[in-house]
């Protein structure tokens, strides 16, 4: 597919987040675009989330290579997967990209951040600045995979920071895999805090909720 490390065949399947909520990406029940039941009853901290595709093959292989098995080939795809979905999508631009941070641990424990891997395609799509320390972990944390519902609301709280004043900026906050939206949640607070006006999350993949 256009010189990617990607058949044709898998990029006619992927499976796309066509239908969606245009608050936290939730795939609609309706068949129309439209806030989910969540979003309307409590919005939430960002103005509004992109993922144009749903977590399951081959978006969640390649994901998994490159988060488990270090394959950052796969996170330059991905981002031009990103990059083209929002090239299809149009419309206005932030004025920088931020990615969802590790914690240092984490960071020495897996080599890379693979937020930012994926920001980078996107920024270098848009000639967007890329924020690399836009946000820092203020705290370790267990992941959310591994936590009940009653902790994951309380795990991540105050577990951001921004690393500078963002007075009126227009922000795309970049992760992965979107699945509770707690971690982008807390970390859009934290934008909040430092002065953003505009957030919005672009993600590559929505995962089931649970």
């Amino acid at each position: 597919m256009d010189g990617r490390d990607l058949c044709a065949g898998c990029a006619a399947s992927l499976p796309r987040n066509a239908l969606a909520c245009p608050g936290c990406a939730t795939p609609t029940t309706t068949g129309q675009i439209e806030l989910c039941p969540t979003c309307r009853a409590r919005p939430l901290p960002f103005d509004c989330a992109f993922v144009p595709f749903h977590y399951r093959p081959p978006i969640d292989f390649l994901v998994c290579g490159l988060k488990f098995d270090g394959r950052l080939s796969h996170a330059r795809l991905l981002g031009e997967l990103l990059a083209d979905a929002l090239a299809e999508r149009g419309g206005s631009l932030p004025d920088r990209i931020v990615p969802v941070p590790l914690h240092p641990r984490r960071l020495r424990e897996r080599g890379f951040n693979q937020a930012l891997e994926l920001a980078r395609a996107t920024a270098r799509r848009f000639r967007i600045p890329l924020a690399a320390n836009g946000l820092r972990r203020a705290r370790y944390t267990t992941p959310q995979i591994q936590l009940d519902a009653r902790r994951r609301r309380t795990n991540l709280l105050g577990a951001f920071v921004a690393g500078h004043p963002l007075h009126g900026a227009r922000i795309a906050l970049v992760d992965d895999v979107i699945t509770t939206a707690g971690t982008v949640a807390e970390c859009a607070r934290a934008l909040r805090a430092a002065g953003a006006t505009d957030i919005e999350v672009w993600a590559i993949a929505r995962a089931a909720d649970f």
